[in-house]
């Protein structure tokens, strides 16, 4: 049974050092939690189009390179979400995500601002935050989800948020 254990605890690690969104490795991201609009008085509407997106996209796969109904990597289903429920245009990738929009402290983060985590020494996953501490992305494992951010997996890998202001 330790043997069992230790291989497991192993496989994992090595999971996590590989993985993240520019990845095609399946990753356990967490215990998935459901959705539930939440209120907000900067803009409701807002965030009730993501909503609608991600019931739309609940369970689609994780695909890399993905931007479509047939599969999604977090980024791809970010710029949906964004073009879809939003009508805006957001960068391709995760990386010029982080390099455009504007840093937002973590105590001051809104729904509809993205989260970003480090995975394997870098920061290659990315999700879009919708309040009470949860987020929706497109995850390795599971595909499109909701995850919690004090999740077990991803608390210690939060790096930072950005704000996408609206055209």
């Amino acid at each position: 049974m330790a043997s069992m254990l230790r291989q497991i605890l192993v496989m994992i690690v090595l999971g996590l050092a590989l993985g993240g969104c520019a990845s095609n490795q399946h990753l356990q991201t967490g215990d998935s939690v459901q959705p539930a609009p939440v209120e907000t008085t900067d803009s409701p509407e807002k965030v009730d189009r993501l909503w609608q997106v991600f019931e739309r996209y609940q369970g689609t796969p994780y695909q890399y390179g993905g931007v479509s109904a047939q599969g999604f990597d977090c980024s791809g289903f970010i710029i949906t979400a964004y073009q879809e429920g939003l009508g805006q245009q957001l960068p391709r990738t995760t990386a010029q995500m982080l390099r455009h929009g504007r840093e937002v402290s973590p105590d001051q983060v809104e729904p509809g601002d993205l989260v970003f985590f480090r995975i394997g020494g870098k920061e290659q996953h990315a999700g879009i935050y919708m309040g009470e501490n949860r987020f929706i992305h497109a995850s390795t494992s599971v595909g499109v989800t909701l995850s919690e951010l004090d999740g077990y997996y991803w608390a210690d890998r939060f790096t930072e948020a950005r704000r996408f202001e609206e055209d």
